[in-house]
């Protein structure tokens, strides 16, 4: 009768995947689990009778396994469903004109979907990828490789699929293109539900992971009204490069497993690295969090450098793809990789001796290792003369102030909430989910037993050449790497979150999945019935069901009605003065004009007209830097004949002002646009407060109001040749040396 129990109890639990290879209960054969129960033995006849009785419980795995990789991907169209749904209704995108839809791709948004839109109308494939590496109309008088500046490779790879494949005739370039970046998000759902499911064993887990990643998607996703930026193609991939890793650090897999599971690895941060910019400085963060569970010995030898070399071939992959880029050399992540290996290559003995000596040891080589770091880095960029990433450093430390408070670069990004510190109300939402409990409650108590753990690696001096099976059987408390590396994970993106708003995005999707972990999981709730000495399989996995079940039907009774509403609810798009400022430059200017303004309008220009732009909102190099903060001295206070020459020298025909910038009252003082020109030329702020003693005066008044007085010094040297009740546009005035294309006749339009 006891062992027909135990055989039932197998089958009843056939969709806790934890039952098989898929997760292991024991950190005995390797740094896995958190051990907090022992296996129940069972005599050699017992099995023997069980063998014969119970059929073997394969086929019940392979149908638990399809039925969650179904279920996964179910959940991942839901999300993608929504957010398709949210982006059609809040603009009713279907019913747009192009010039419509091309405007709504907002800001930096624009610039990237307009190469898409270049691959298209190129003669061939060969002449729109030679367009693209010989550049000369994102920057006037300058000639770029844009696959090497910018990641849009995900843009060629759409036109020239888009080209090849024979769907034109049934789906519109625009629609493939956002198509696909949904579908993106559907696999970074699927991404993190897998990643709970390992973690936890049960795909329970991966269930209400994508449930509390779409009822939360005002914080884990902004891709409905920012479809082209970088992170919406890149985090889909990075996603999948944690699974990747946690599927890595798994105890029991086999050799062929492990190398399968690499090369899926390298793919993803291959992928993740070729679709954003950011990619080193989100590379360096999880450099260091592999560093960390080295020095604690939470992972093997071989996993840190091959976790390591992954990191390394695939920054070195994508520097050869974007025609060697050299921000990818001069890059801290991969100066600290190099520095880590170099250093743990030849300090011998650093898991040895006892607690002061190691914590000693450990010590000198984080030293060792990050003094490393940045002499490497420092004589890389010497050499390289890299000089394109300085903002970002600037804007560091402006951030936690270690540098000048005036520099425009780093006061552009200061000014910007999406650049502050994550808002609490952010809380408030996540714990209205019932999201914010379990991930606090999981976090604390794995900790608390990492750093138990910890102690106990630092104290043991005889574990090092022990077998691990030998040396975690005699421990109370040990943790399977995989839940060690995503511990590390979702505390140093955490704290970057914490720090930057924007970077929240990094965070709250793992945050769904640790969570359902911590609620799907075998070991907390053990810990918990343990405490209370009730600890048995039918409790445990009694509780384990009922609790996540519990939760979904509390948010489905609670979220679901809401989310309909929300995806139901129809809005329009509309911004006429646009649009008419659009529709007049392509009719009204020629083909080669160039034009000057900000860079959030510029891109819109070069997506829905074509024309040659002096600046754009692809921050990532020094002299466009430069060029926009000299063009943005349109804003300052700056006579007119200064403005010109500085137009002139970046080859402007037309200059673009807008009301919402010149008297922009989004920012408090100090940072609104205008301000901060003012603060880089030492000029005193307008309005009331209080300015520093150095400011003084300017000499000239606003040049973006003044010029609407038509004084005579202004119409000496621009014409007005449009104006709505959002933009002003102006008409350079040349000398005897002029183009032909600059002799063609403008309309005024009012």
């Amino acid at each position: 009768m006891e062992i027909r129990k135990r055989g039932l109890s197998k089958l009843e639990s056939y969709w806790d995947i934890s039952q098989y290879d898929m997760s292991a209960e024991s950190c005995v054969e390797a740094r896995g689990g958190l051990r907090v129960s022992e296996r129940e033995d069972s005599g050699r006849d017992s099995q023997d009778w069980y063998r014969l009785s119970i059929p073997p419980l394969w086929p019940w795995q392979t149908v638990v396994i399809a039925a969650g990789l179904v279920l996964a991907v179910l959940t991942g169209l839901a999300h993608a469903w929504c957010v398709y749904s949210i982006h059609e209704n809040l603009l009713w995108f279907s019913h747009l004109k192009e010039v419509e839809r091309e405007i709504s791709f907002r800001t930096e948004c624009g610039l990237y979907y307009s190469y898409y839109k270049q691959m298209l109308r190129a003669p061939s494939i060969q002449q729109g990828l030679s367009e693209l590496i010989s550049d000369n109309a994102t920057e006037s008088k300058r000639t770029i490789n844009l696959l090497r500046r910018m990641n849009i490779y995900q843009e060629v790879f759409l036109g020239v699929l888009y080209r090849i494949l024979p769907i034109q005739a049934y789906l519109e370039p625009v629609y493939f293109y956002i198509y696909t970046v949904f579908s993106l998000q559907a696999v970074y759902v699927i991404a993190l539900f897998i990643t709970s499911w390992l973690l936890s064993g049960s795909w329970l887990a991966g269930a209400l992971t994508g449930v509390w990643y779409i009822l939360n998607r005002v914080d884990t996703t902004r891709v409905e009204f920012t479809i082209s930026l970088r992170e919406n193609w890149s985090l889909p991939f990075f996603a999948l490069q944690i699974a990747a890793i946690t599927c890595y650090l798994r105890p029991h897999l086999k050799p062929i497993q492990q190398k399968v599971v690499l090369w899926l690895m390298f793919l993803a941060t291959l992928c993740f690295c070729l679709t954003w910019q950011f990619n080193q400085f989100i590379l360096l963060v999880q450099a260091l969090i592999i560093f960390t569970l080295d020095c604690l010995d939470l992972i093997s030898t071989e996993q840190v450098t091959c976790l390591y070399l992954v990191q390394v071939s695939s920054l070195l992959s994508v520097w050869l793809l974007q025609f060697c880029n050299s921000m990818i050399l001069g890059s801290l992540a991969l100066s600290f990789i190099v520095a880590a290996l170099f250093v743990k290559h030849f300090q011998r003995g650093l898991k040895t001796g006892g607690l002061a000596a190691r914590l000693g040891k450990l010590l000198l080589h984080t030293v060792l290792v990050l003094a490393l770091t940045f002499t490497i880095n420092y004589f890389a960029k010497q050499a390289l003369q890299l000089r394109s990433d300085e903002h970002i450093f600037k804007f560091i430390k402006s951030k936690f102030g270690l540098g000048p408070t005036r520099d425009f670069d780093a006061s552009l990004y200061l000014c910007e909430e999406a650049f502050g510190l994550l808002p609490l109300d952010t809380f408030d939402r996540l714990a209205g989910t019932l999201l914010a409990y379990p991930y606090l409650i999981t976090l604390i108590v794995l900790l608390v037993m990492l750093a138990l753990l910890t102690l106990a690696n630092l104290c043991d001096s005889s574990a090092v050449g022990r077998p691990l099976k030998g040396r975690f059987e005699e421990r109370p408390i040990c943790m399977r790497a995989d839940v060690a590396y995503n511990l590390l994970h979702t505390v140093f993106f955490g704290l970057l979150a914490l720090s930057t708003m924007r970077m929240k995005y990094l965070w709250t999707g793992h945050m769904c999945a640790f969570a359902a972990y911590g609620v799907c999981g075998k070991e907390l709730w053990s810990l918990c019935l343990n405490m209370i000495h009730c600890n048995t399989k039918t409790k445990l996995r009694l509780i384990r069901y009922t609790v996540p079940l519990a939760i979904l039907g509390f948010l489905y009774y609670k979220f679901w009605p809401k989310l309909m509403t929300e995806v139901s609810e129809l809005r329009e798009f509309y911004d006429p003065d646009t649009v008419e400022l659009m529709t007049w430059i392509s009719s009204k200017t020629p083909k080669t004009a160039v034009f000057a303004g900000s860079m959030q309008l510029l891109a819109g220009i070069k997506l829905c007209t074509g024309r040659v732009l002096t600046n754009h909102p692809h921050y990532e190099d020094r002299a466009l830097r430069e060029r926009t903060r000299q063009v943005y001295q349109i804003y300052a206070q700056q006579s007119p004949e200064e403005v010109h020459r500085i137009l002139r020298a970046a080859g402007a025909d037309f200059v673009v002002m807008e009301d919402s910038v010149c008297y922009e009252r989004r920012h408090g003082r100090g940072c609104r646009l205008r301000d901060l020109l003012d603060l880089a030329n030492g000029h005193i702020m307008d309005g009331p407060g209080d300015n520093d003693p150095d400011l003084v005066h300017a000499s000239h008044p606003r040049f973006c109001a003044s010029i609407k007085t038509d004084g005579p010094a202004y119409t000496a040297l621009f014409t007005r040749v449009f104006q709505n009740k959002t933009f002003h546009v102006y008409k350079l005035k040349k000398g005897k040396k002029r183009a032909k294309a600059d002799r063609e006749p403008v309309a005024m339009q009012d």
